[in-house]
């Protein structure tokens, strides 16, 4: 084999990407998986994993030379010195705004799998079916019954923590045993289900946080400092799980640095045979080639990637034959619910910083009811006593305030609705031809917003909020809204759907491209509708089935 000539091609290091290497060297293909970003090894560079909050400069906040330089990552959370490592520089990889859209990336081997919620659901056919039913965009190619064995497989290997809570629109899963809710996370979540007579049912997060060792990792330790790179191993990465089982094969290649600019199309075969690489640190040019592509490098890369191969048989690039490429971006809107004081629990504590939190699973639009809009949401939060950064208005000086901060303040208890969008064929991702980036490469123009189905939505995203909470005996109850702009869910979906038709859809029902049938797009880019669960356990299962299809083909002959 040539030392550019594999059996198989992933692009991406990221969760989709880290399952489809596991898979494909697993059944024996030589891969080479090619990541733009520099390597980050499991433990060695976790290099802030251990460190406490006096240890860096301003204490893991934010300086103003950083935000002068992070224009975008500036706008939340992200922006941070604890990590900021793992986040692009904006400017050196700056992209257009239409209309605002928040894009938070991690190019660097595992991508944002080190920096993710690890919140992780499955799919119902209330979310598979509701684009058919509802004449919404095009219907998924795909039934819960399709996905169903590969979220056991791929929860069993990941190590999903979570409760089976026999609920028809959250399928339960193959767990690890669940965390704990503490003392008044399980009295609301008991007042919640008594007043709605099991309507509405406030559940133990299912994480991707092991409770028992697993493969090389060492179950969680309680630190919740997930995002810094956990040296145990205890939540699902692509650097402490799918990596090192796919290393162990001694079938992959793993090549950080390396830009995949096109996918290079074979008219005459009329599939891809490669892949061309701006290498990120020498501004050199290689190809690779291999029988299978699987392209995963996050919703908005994979398509920019299509959008850049194969222009000179299609104008809009590699799978824009349907009209449908860039198209229909989705994310879940949020930063708005509600929040209250427990009161009558200050004798009673908890143990450690729980990775995790509370789910409230979707209950609105079920069975009979209809709302104004369509689908629905559900809410994550937690329960927690104030700590010493709590204001103490009446002593702001002297011993007793001391004394008083030593102390844990009251119990309060928030909840932020995590909503559905739709797939709106304007809301769109296009090729910007005037502007480049650091290696001179068009970057990406994003034209997206929400409309009024998701704006009627976040009205009852707030009100049940409120009301739950004060079903649940809590009081001062207030609402928030902190405002919302697409992106900031960090979950970009869309741009590149599955369908049943090649003339509606970029992917058939196995994720291929109806293009180019040895190439398979399974990560976020692929969904064709955004349901409002965590999305990643779907992004794996979907790589692991197609992964098993791709491969019985290849032995076929079929690709």
């Amino acid at each position: 084999m040539a030392d550019n000539t594999y059996d198989a091609i992933v692009i991406g290091s990221g969760i989709s990407g880290g399952w489809a290497a596991k898979e494909l060297t697993e059944k024996g293909l030589k891969t080479i998986m090619l990541e733009r970003g520099r390597n980050i090894e499991h433990i060695k560079d976790y290099v802030n994993a251990t460190k406490n909050p006096w240890d860096f400069p301003h204490r893991g906040g934010r300086t103003q030379e950083m935000i002068e330089n992070y224009p975008v990552l500036k706008r939340d959370y992200p922006l941070n010195e604890k990590n900021l490592d793992y986040w692009v520089k904006d400017k050196e990889s700056p992209y257009t705004e239409v209309k605002r859209f928040d894009w938070y990336r991690g190019y660097h081997v595992g991508g944002r799998s080190l920096m993710w919620g690890r919140q992780s659901y499955r799919l119902s056919d209330l979310d598979f079916e509701a684009n058919a039913k509802e004449g919404v965009a095009v219907d998924w190619p795909i039934r819960y019954k399709d996905l169903e064995k590969w979220y056991g497989y791929v929860e069993r290997f990941a190590g999903i923590s979570g409760n089976r809570d026999g609920l028809s629109q959250l399928p339960d899963g193959d767990f690890q045993p669940a965390m704990e809710m503490n003392v008044v996370e399980k009295d609301v979540a008991a007042r919640i289900k008594a007043h709605f007579k099991g309507a509405r049912n406030m559940v133990i997060g299912r994480v991707a946080n092991i409770t028992q060792p697993l493969q090389s990792r060492t179950n969680c330790q309680y630190r919740n400092k997930c995002w810094l790179g956990c040296p145990f191993g205890a939540y699902f990465s692509t650097q402490s799980s799918t990596l090192p089982a796919a290393v162990a094969t001694g079938n992959l290649t793993l090549r950080p640095f390396s830009i995949v600019t096109k996918i290079l199309y074979d008219k005459d075969t009329k599939k891809a045979k490669g892949v061309e690489v701006l290498d990120a640190e020498t501004n050199k040019t290689y190809e690779y080639f291999a029988k299978v592509i699987f392209l995963n490098a996050s919703a908005l890369n994979s398509t920019w990637i299509l959008m850049n191969s194969a222009t000179d048989v299609w104008d809009g690039g590699l799978g824009s034959s349907s009209g449908q490429l860039g198209h229909n971006l989705m994310d879940h809107h949020f930063r708005l619910g509600a929040a209250g004081q427990a009161e009558g629990y200050d004798d009673k504590y908890y143990y450690g910083r729980r990775a995790n939190g509370i789910y409230i699973p979707r209950f609105r639009n079920l069975g009979d009811e209809k709302r104004d809009y369509l689908r629905g949401f559900g809410y994550q939060g937690s329960a927690s006593r104030e700590g010493w950064g709590r204001n103490v208005a009446e002593m702001s000086i002297g011993g007793d305030f001391k004394d008083a901060l030593c102390e844990p303040g009251g119990w309060r208890m928030g909840i932020t609705a995590f909503g559905e969008t739709l797939p709106y064929h304007e809301n769109k991702v296009t090729l910007d031809k005037t502007k480049k980036d650091k290696w001179g490469l068009n970057v990406l123009s994003i034209d997206a917003e929400i409309k009024e189905n998701e704006i009627k939505m976040r009205k009852d995203m707030m009100q049940d909020a409120k009301d739950m909470l004060e079903a649940a005996g809590l009081k001062n109850v207030e609402t928030f809204d902190n405002g919302y702009t697409l992106g900031m869910g960090i979950h970009e979906m869309g741009t590149a759907r599955m369908g049943h038709d090649p003339k509606t859809s970029v992917l058939n029902k196995y994720n291929q491209v109806w293009d180019a049938t040895n190439v398979f797009v399974t990560d976020g880019a692929a969904m064709t509708s955004a349901a409002c669960q965590n999305p990643s356990l779907t992004y794996m299962a979907m790589t692991a089935r197609a992964v098993d299809y791709a491969v019985a083909e290849l032995k076929k002959g079929n690709i």
